[in-house]
């Protein structure tokens, strides 16, 4: 059997700590996740849900820059809590980043051409300048971008989608087998969005480089997510072929998420007269049950002391709702919550 590329086995995060009367200031930002990214094919695995559901801090916990609190994130087999400092030079090689802001990630008192300089010098990719130039040049051209055009300018003279594209661009470079999207595509405009989006497939196609994409953009999601993973308050509601979940909702979560998107048509009304319980209670302990149940209009009493697992809708689509206690549960490994 061949290793996976990424396995992340039952990742939780808690913030704060237990107080001796209770759960102090604690708040459980992911419980119990599990993802398995095969080496071959690659693929496009999106984390999706509303602010606060998870999604940064898993890309947080993959890039190692927050520490577990409990679980394991498993690289080509090798758990990055124990890596060696040769093995974790080349994690950070192998995978990289691109964030949601393009401006942030630049010194704005150094020219673009720092971002691949800095890179180039730090993992040693080049012997000589023309070497160098030939590398940022390639990287350049899969983005639709020259050299003699940017490189030379500070970060204020480019555009959004220019920076973005740039970042793609770096992290191309590296010839990464994971890239972390980070919202890489919230911050500019409708046409460049679909540039950048069709930036990711190529690179997955072509290259065999798999994405990880933090997304709140379930139109984005569909476009070109393989799998999906539905999150709320940090638990998984669903999961599963991307398609199947977000033409054929099962857990009553991403089912008002996806009815919540307005219809196109302005004889429609959008009701916006909306009040939602205060359901952050329930992210103190990590076994409170079922996070949605506040907002949930099918609870039932089970719902609060045990959390449902995920349930086999079909192949390939998997709910975490007692709705469906009847379908078997599944015991996939990649898809256990």
């Amino acid at each position: 059997m061949t290793t996976p590329l990424l396995e992340i086995k039952n990742a939780t995060k808690v913030y704060g700590q237990s107080g001796p009367f209770g759960s102090g200031n604690q708040v459980v930002a992911l419980q119990n996740f599990n993802l398995t990214i095969p080496n071959k094919p690659a693929k496009i695995v999106t984390i999706a849900g509303e602010s606060g559901s998870g999604k940064s801090t898993l890309a947080g916990l993959v890039l190692g820059f927050i520490p577990l609190t409990d679980g394991d994130v498993i690289f080509k087999g090798k758990s990055i809590r124990n890596m060696s400092k040769a093995d974790r030079f080349e994690y950070q090689r192998q995978v990289q980043v691109v964030f949601q802001d393009p401006y942030s990630v630049y010194n704005p008192f150094y020219r673009v051409k720092h971002i691949f300089d800095m890179v180039i010098k730090n993992f040693k990719m080049a012997s000589n300048k023309k070497e160098a130039r030939d590398l940022i040049e390639e990287a350049l051209n899969v983005v639709g971008m020259r050299g003699e055009e940017v490189l030379e300018k500070y970060p204020h003279q480019l555009s959004g989608g220019q920076r973005q594209r740039m970042m793609v661009a770096r992290a191309y470079m590296l010839k990464p087998q994971l890239i972390v999207a980070d919202e890489p595509v919230s911050a500019v405009d409708a046409s460049l969005r679909a540039m950048i989006l069709d930036i990711m497939i190529r690179l997955r196609d072509e290259q065999n480089i798999s994405f990880l994409y933090i997304t709140h953009d379930l139109s984005t999601a569909y476009q070109i997510g393989d799998e999906i993973f539905m999150l709320y308050q940090g638990s998984v509601t669903e999961t599963g072929d991307t398609v199947k979940i977000i033409e054929n909702p099962k857990h009553p979560y991403v089912q008002e998420l996806i009815g919540s998107i307005p219809v196109p048509d302005p004889k429609v009304k959008w009701d916006t007269n909306i009040v939602l319980p205060d359901d952050e209670q329930l992210r103190a302990k990590v076994d409170s049950g079922c996070r949605f149940y506040p907002r949930c209009a099918h609870r039932m009493d089970r719902c609060l002391t045990e959390k449902p697992p995920l349930y086999t809708m079909s192949e390939d689509h998997y709910a975490a709702c007692y709705l469906y206690d009847e379908q078997p549960v599944a015991h996939l490994e990649s898809v256990t919550t």
